[in-house]
């Protein structure tokens, strides 16, 4: 349980980023799901509190939680999905990332920063 990467460098002049989350597992989404929530480094621990009290059908978090800067949907083994968020809305320097589904957000972390 873990991302192939930990961290992220984003170019702080890009514009957008379009990141593709794939499950490499072979579990359906109920028992094993994952998914990809990008938050400041001060929102992460609350947002996957919050999320823990979720449902799937919301993607393990907090239903309109404005913490949230980008999310994928909580996706099975096999599948994937993407996400696209604008560079210019970020404003700290570095954020974390994680997957909300219940249990996973300790291990299933990371950070993006931008970068000069």
């Amino acid at each position: 349980m873990s991302f192939s990467s930990r961290e992220i460098k984003v170019a702080a002049d890009c514009t957008a980023v379009d990141l593709t989350l794939r499950h490499t597992g072979k579990l359906a989404v109920t028992a094993m799901g994952h998914n990809w929530v990008l938050t400041t480094t001060t929102d992460y621990a609350g947002v996957a509190k919050d999320g823990m009290a979720a449902t799937l059908e919301t993607d393990f978090l907090k239903a309109g939680d404005t913490r949230v800067v980008a999310h994928t949907k909580v996706i099975g083994g096999g599948e994937s999905d993407t996400v696209s968020f604008d560079v210019a809305k970020l404003t700290a320097p570095e954020y974390n990332f994680f997957c909300s589904f219940p249990g996973h957000a300790m291990m299933m972390k990371g950070s993006l920063k931008l970068v000069k």
